[in-house]
């Protein structure tokens, strides 16, 4: 049996400016936006340059029941994970870009990280996995 998580829905305000947030200061691909018509809602996907696995669903909040998860999908906890092959590159260069690092860089056993905002303010983790991490070899 092979399976994989496709998606994982990001819910945000307004398509437009999450589409720029991330294709601009994170440098993400906009994998698809669709129109539909049926919901007047858009079907936008983005993913992580060099990414083959789970893409973000841009998800506008549509209800008013969602609109308070906008920036607190996790309730205050790291809620994705962005990997990279070279820690300082991004980190310098979204520092650059005004993103918000609300957790300095820091070595652990498992590698380096650091916690920043997007638009909204989800908190990522930024990491570099050490190279004796099993999931190292995913991000080389």
């Amino acid at each position: 049996m092979i399976q994989s998580i496709v998606h994982i829905a990001l819910v945000v305000k307004e398509y437009d400016e999450a589409i720029e947030f991330y294709t601009k200061k994170l440098h993400f691909n906009l994998i698809e936006d669709t129109y539909q018509p049926e919901q007047d809602k858009r079907w936008v996907v983005v993913s992580p340059p060099g990414s083959s696995g789970t893409t973000i669903l841009l998800a506008k909040a549509s209800k008013q029941e969602q609109e308070p998860f906008v920036g607190n999908q996790a309730g205050g906890r790291v809620f994705l994970f962005l990997g990279t092959d070279d820690f300082w590159r991004d980190y310098e260069e979204m520092k650059s870009k005004g993103i918000e690092f609300v957790r300095e860089p820091k070595v652990q056993d498992y590698g380096t990280v650091a916690v920043f905002k997007d638009l909204y303010g989800n908190l990522w983790d930024l990491i570099q996995f050490s190279d004796n991490h099993p999931l190292a070899k995913r991000i080389k």
